[in-house]
């Protein structure tokens, strides 16, 4: 079976569409991930890894319901793939081998 890659960044997106799970659009995405990483992040920075995974088969979108908040605009929802759900297990299964395998784990010090 071949194994899929993805750069850090397009890890971070998928692994946050799985955690929001079902209400994952662009803006809530991009808050997620500053909150989590306090990453410096624009929206279309996370559009574009969003249409990235999408056309590799990692994510899918479907347009929600208009909504007065918006203006009566719909929101653009992704939700993880199965594809997109291997992916994620084969990622954790190759950090989580390496972190075991690790022989000095690190320790950290305050000087």
């Amino acid at each position: 079976m071949k194994r899929n890659y993805l750069g850090e960044f397009e890890e971070i997106v998928l692994l946050t569409v799985a955690v929001i799970d079902g209400d994952a659009y662009g803006v809530v995405i991009t808050h997620e991930i500053i909150a989590q990483t306090g990453r410096d992040l624009r929206l279309n920075q996370v559009h574009a890894a969003l249409a990235r995974l999408e056309e590799k088969g990692m994510v899918k979108s479907t347009m929600g319901q208009p909504t007065a908040e918006r203006g009566g605009r719909r929101k653009k929802l992704f939700s993880v793939t199965a594809l997109g759900q291997r992916t994620l297990q084969e990622i954790q299964q190759v950090r989580e081998s390496f972190w075991s395998r690790l022989l000095n784990p690190f320790k950290l010090s305050v000087k």
